[in-house]
Formats: structure tokens, sequence, C-alpha cells
């Protein structure tokens, strides 16, 4: 056996990133950066145990869409997670307006978040990690593309389980993520483009990164259990009501699903987006409903409205 000490490779005095991002700005730690430089310790309990809460919000033709209601149910987040930042609301909007007007982008995809922290001793205690706040905005991204937008997503049931609410309580925004990501992979070994994944009981759940509707004899309905309640599905029952259109959460079977009239999913990223195949097989007539584009239309027209966005001030 060999002991002869060997030539340790050098300890170089920082890290240099070879990967690429993004346009966009970052806020953290009271300053604002592009985005190749926005960082975290490898220590923060945000990365090591997904131990975080986020929202977000977009802004489209230059203004913030229900801000509003983001920033309340960050702060929630914050509440039932136990973490505290040294802002207020105004102050995370000023943030994040901030954080816009500095990138230039008229259309972005805006997050605040929060992670537990790194404690600097490295205890197992969460109370002693430091809470850290972060913002970015980037430009915005869809869950569906145009093709997909203008002839209805293609998508897949996976059989996997989204975490139960006497888990993780959904309300809370939270990157435990990978029951959303095997499902997705389902979905791609089943040539669709996004997944959905089942509650617990074996009702239609949600899927990465959005809600699911389904309409049927011109009613809609969206599963209650085990789902974030989404802004944007907070938008159409608003809408709904506007439009004197009936819209109920309750529990959604895979076959009331594979039965229904009209199928879309909402999103902040995307809005509200036809579902027109669901497992190889055709929604009604395989087209996208009136329903659905009637709300389509009247959700990209409240952007326009001044009690639900909010301008950016552009230098």
């Amino acid at each position: 056996m060999d002991l002869k000490p060997k030539q340790l490779p050098a300890l170089e005095s920082r890290h240099l990133d070879p990967h690429a991002y993004p346009s966009g700005v970052a806020f953290l730690d009271g300053q604002y950066v592009p985005m190749s430089e926005a960082k975290i310790s490898v220590l923060d309990w945000g990365f090591l145990h997904s131990d975080a809460t986020y929202d977000t919000v977009h802004v489209w033709n230059g203004a913030f869409f229900r801000l509003d209601l983001h920033i309340e149910r960050f702060f929630g987040g914050l509440e039932r997670l136990r973490m505290s930042i040294p802002f207020d609301r105004a102050g995370v909007t000023e943030i994040l307006h901030n954080c816009v007007a500095l990138s230039g982008h008229r259309s972005a995809y805006v997050e605040m978040l929060c992670t537990r922290g790194a404690s600097p001793t490295f205890s197992r205690d969460p109370r002693d990690a430091i809470n850290r706040f972060m913002a970015f905005a980037v430009p915005f991204g869809s869950v569906a593309n145009s093709e997909q937008l203008a002839r209805g997503l293609h998508v897949s049931i996976s059989q996997r389980v989204r975490i139960p609410p006497a888990s993780i309580d959904p309300a809370v925004k939270n990157y435990h993520w990978l029951d959303l990501v095997r499902g997705l992979y389902d979905a791609y070994d089943n040539n669709a483009e996004t997944a959905l994944l089942l509650d617990f009981n074996g009702n239609v759940a949600e899927g990465p990164g959005f809600n699911v509707f389904a309409v049927k004899d011109g009613r809609l309905a969206t599963p209650a259990t085990g789902v974030l309640p989404g802004i944007t599905r907070r938008s159409v029952f608003d809408i709904c009501t506007e439009a004197g259109l009936v819209a109920e959460a309750l529990d959604v079977s895979v076959d009331a699903l594979l039965r229904a009239d009209e199928v879309f999913i909402t999103s902040t990223a995307g809005g509200i987006m036809p579902v027109t195949k669901i497992d190889g097989t055709d929604i009604a007539n395989g087209k996208v409903g009136p329903i659905t584009l009637r709300l389509k239309d009247a959700y990209w027209a409240k952007h326009d409205d001044p009690d639900w966005s909010m301008p950016v001030v552009y230098p």
C-alpha cells in the first residue's frame, strides 16, 4: 500500500459557474444582482430539505396581475412554516417591482421565496437557522406553448398520489415536487405533454404547477382536496360569478374528467389552457371548447382591469 502523500487539488478562492441562466434580476441579502449571480449556500435548508415556501406572480404588458393575492398567500405560508423576513407586504411589493423594472421585462415570471436558511454551526435545530428571503424576475414562460394553446394539451393521468394534505398543507406553496416530476416522466413515457396526479382517494388532484377544471353540461368542477388553491383557479371562480356560470370545488373522479365536455388547466404560468386529449383519448370532439375559450378571453381581458393589475414603473 502506497502511503506517500499525494498532491492535493488547489483550493479555489471562489466558485466559477459554467452554467447559463435566463436574463433577469434577483434580490438577495439587500442586493439586486443579475440572475447568474444569485446563489444560496449548499448548507441552506431550502436546498438540503426543501424547507422553503414561495409564490409566483406574472407581469403582462408591463403590469403585475393580482399581485395582492400572491403577496397574501406568500405571507400566509411564512406564518404556517414559522418563518420570518425583514420586510412587510409593502416592502416585498417594492422589491418585486424593482426586480422587474431593473430587468426591463414587460412580460415576466416573478418569484418571491423564503428558505429556512442555514445555521452558522450546522445545527440540526431549524430554530437556529437564519431565514433567507429572495426574489427574482425572468422572462415569462408558459406551461403550454403556442401550438398546445391552439389545439389543446395532451395530458396523461399518472397513478402517482399527490402528497396528502395531512402531511403537507397544500395552501403553502412548496418545493416538494418529486411526485409531480415522476408524474411528468410517466406522461412523457405515454407520449403526453404533462401529467395529472391523483389524490389519496383516487380522484383527480392537480398537475405540476397547475389546477384542472372539467366542464359538463355548462357547469364547472375542480378538485377540492389535496390541491393548491391557485390564484388563477380563484380567478376562474371570480370570472364565472361575473359571467353567470356555475363553478364548484368538489371531488372529480377520473371517469368524470374523461367524460367531460371540456377540460382545461390553470396556472400563473400560462393562464387558462385547454386540454383536448387525456391518456390518448379525445375529450368530447377533441376540439377546444366554447366555455374554455370564453373564460380564456375573459381572463386575459382582466389584465387591463385596474382592480386586477398593478403597473410597473420602469426607468
